[in-house]
């Protein structure tokens, strides 16, 4: 057995589970598998609140509606949604009522979190759930999002509920056991990784396509999940959600699957907001010398490091700030697009001449953005 893992006291904790751990592909939501996921959870709630994030919904109503495959449509998949969810929470009710536990159904979209009212909106109702000593089961609101105010995958979505509620960890359960060096079911040498410090492009390239028949997320949004929840100073794991007592045992510091510290300079909660609820209205394109007063010297992104605007946007939205080919920054424009393009490349005190006023010096205030 490795060392055991330092994670402090856990007062909140988030899980979140795929399709393939509590659904079949032919018979929908499986009470079997859900009734384990109930125990798992039932079993780590003394002194400490639990939200779950489960997948399912679609799968279990493909199953109700006598569907031989995934809907393609938006409609037929929100159809399928509608029915699905209800049974999934239905199974899920029915096992957690064995245990004495009470659960409540919280259906969120990208929308509800990137709206700073939403936002605060659906932290208040998540903790007052906890208070009350309820599970909250979380998925997304699949019956009304479209690729506009989609979050895409629980994934990501448990790492944004994470960061909501301060979580202290943030597990996600799976069929495989962590992270590997390549696709174990296929390379006989692939080794699991214990501790992954930061997500790295070499960490990247490791990623192996794990995606099943039921399964929306694979490895890859499970690392973008694991660098949401680092900088906002969340803990993660990535584990088998086919061993008995994982749950457990990982709340316990056991060395079980693969370990995302957090990071050490975690991020506020507005910042949070900023760097992961809200998708990106546009992009700005910088040179050189504003990646490296951004990323070296913490400054304000300032007109005259601006090359290149894309998108059409408001003041006050949050945009990405490109440099090198990547995103480096993200961050709350003080200017919209139009006007952007007017200043790009300008010094300051030459924005009143280029706009005929001048009501900030700063592009991005460095209050209002991001190092990523």
């Amino acid at each position: 057995m490795g060392t055991r893992r330092q994670l402090g006291r856990l007062r909140r904790v988030v899980v979140k589970v795929g399709s393939g751990l509590v659904t079949g592909p032919a018979a929908g939501a499986d009470p079997k598998r859900i009734e384990a996921i109930a125990a798992e959870v039932a079993s780590i709630r003394k002194n400490r609140g639990v939200v779950l994030v489960t997948s399912g919904a679609i799968v279990s109503g493909m199953a109700r509606l006598a569907l031989g495959e995934r809907p393609r449509s938006i409609p037929e998949k929100q159809a399928a949604a509608a029915v699905g969810q209800s049974a999934l929470m239905w199974h899920y009710e029915a096992a957690f009522k064995r245990h004495d536990v009470p659960v409540g159904q919280v259906l969120l979209t990208a929308q509800d979190i990137g709206d700073r009212t939403r936002y605060l909106n659906a932290r208040n109702t998540l903790s007052a759930l906890l208070d009350f000593g309820v599970v909250p089961i979380v998925n997304e609101n699949d019956t009304v999002a479209v690729e506009e105010i989609k979050v895409g995958d629980n994934d990501n979505l448990s790492a944004l509920v994470a960061a909501v509620i301060d979580a202290d960890l943030l597990v996600l359960l799976t069929d495989v056991s962590g992270l590997y060096t390549a696709d174990p079911a296929r390379d006989p040498l692939a080794r699991k990784l214990d501790t992954v410090e930061m997500v790295t492009p070499e960490i990247e390239q490791l990623v192996w396509d794990g995606d099943g028949e039921v399964s929306v997320g694979g490895m890859t949004t499970k690392l973008q999940a694991a660098q949401k929840a680092a900088a906002s100073g969340v803990p993660m794991v990535i584990a088998s959600g086919h061993e008995e007592g994982v749950l457990a045992r990982i709340v316990d510091g056991e060395p079980v699957g693969t370990f995302f510290p957090a990071r050490t300079d975690r991020l506020t909660a507005r910042k949070r907001w900023i760097a992961f609820a809200v998708p990106p209205q546009g992009r700005l394109h910088v040179d050189e010398g504003a990646v490296a007063a951004l990323l070296q010297r913490g400054k304000s992104l300032l007109p005259s490091g601006v090359v290149e605007v894309e998108g059409a946007f408001a003041a006050g939205a949050v945009v990405a700030v490109m440099g090198g080919g990547r995103e480096v920054a993200r961050g709350l424009v003080n200017f919209d697009a139009d006007e952007l393009r007017r200043i790009r490349g300008a010094k300051t005190r030459e924005i009143e001449a280029r706009l005929g006023y001048r009501s900030f010096d700063e592009v991005i205030h460095r209050d209002n953005l991001v190092v990523l």
